[in-house]
């Protein structure tokens, strides 16, 4: 399948913008996926010596992947130690 990508092209050069954006937009999903997984905070991949990994954040960490208002570096914690 990927082998008539090349040829495809070669025959009809108006393929060429789909292939890339199709290609742009699966490498960013994967990138996406990837950035979730790794430092998202609702994910634990190690449940033996961190179970809880949500009650460790402090107040000024910033745990959404995108916040264009928020300035975690002058929060207050407000609730108990866990």
């Amino acid at each position: 399948m990927l082998c008539q990508i090349p040829g495809q092209a070669k025959k009809h050069p108006s393929l060429i913008p789909l292939f890339v954006f199709i290609g742009a937009g699966g490498t960013g999903a994967a990138l996406y996926v990837m950035c979730l997984a790794l430092f998202n905070p609702d994910v634990c991949g190690d449940k033996m010596n961190n179970p809880e990994l949500w009650n460790k954040l402090g107040p000024n960490d910033q745990y959404k992947f995108y916040s264009p208002n928020g300035d975690y570096s002058k929060l207050k914690k407000e609730g108990p130690d866990f």
